[in-house]
């Protein structure tokens, strides 16, 4: 089972994934596809307000967030899943999503926060469903006393698509685990 989306003018089919017995999904994964991570980027970049950085979740949006970085040439952050040895003064936020099993965590270093602190922030992600890392971010560039000036996706599922304080490109419905949408 798919279901063909229309990502302004550029379309995919996408595999339809049971989550557990009352719902499924639309898979929208961009690793590798690099017409539609272009696609997207240059789109969104055409959305977004004056910004001085982008940070994004690891590890699904970081096409998005490197390919808005290169045509936009201002850099991007990321917010790591695990601290590693290079990080110095790391701070963590624990987050749990929809399409991870389990509790996860999101975390930055002194580094990244001091270069965000008073800056414009673009917080970054592929696709929102719950909210749950969106808000998790937020946390972080709060912390760091960065600035956020907006919240964008590719697309939307369900219930966030109507929200007003996230900027997208497409809605992506939920779906019965027989691949039917819910809306």
């Amino acid at each position: 089972m798919t279901y063909e989306i229309d990502i302004c003018g550029l379309k995919r089919d996408l595999p339809i994934c049971k989550l557990n017995d009352d719902l499924a999904i639309g898979a929208f994964v961009i690793f590798g596809d690099v017409e539609l991570t272009e696609h997207c980027a240059k789109e969104l970049l055409k959305r977004a307000p004056a910004f001085d950085y982008l940070i994004a979740p690891e590890a699904k949006a970081i096409p998005l967030a490197y390919e808005m970085s290169r045509q936009s040439g201002i850099k991007y952050l990321l917010a790591r899943k695990k601290a590693k040895a290079y990080m110095s003064g790391v701070f963590e936020v624990k987050v749990q999503s929809i399409t991870t099993f389990g509790v996860q965590t999101l975390c930055i270093d002194t580094t990244d926060a001091e270069a965000m602190r008073g800056k414009r922030v673009v917080i970054l992600d592929d696709v929102i469903s719950t909210g749950e890392s969106l808000h998790a971010v937020e946390k972080l560039v709060e912390k760091a006393g960065g600035n956020i000036v907006a919240k964008m996706a590719i697309l939307a599922e369900g219930d966030a698509y109507d929200r007003d304080d996230i900027t997208v490109l497409a809605k992506l419905p939920l779906f019965t685990p027989d691949g039917k949408p819910l809306e």
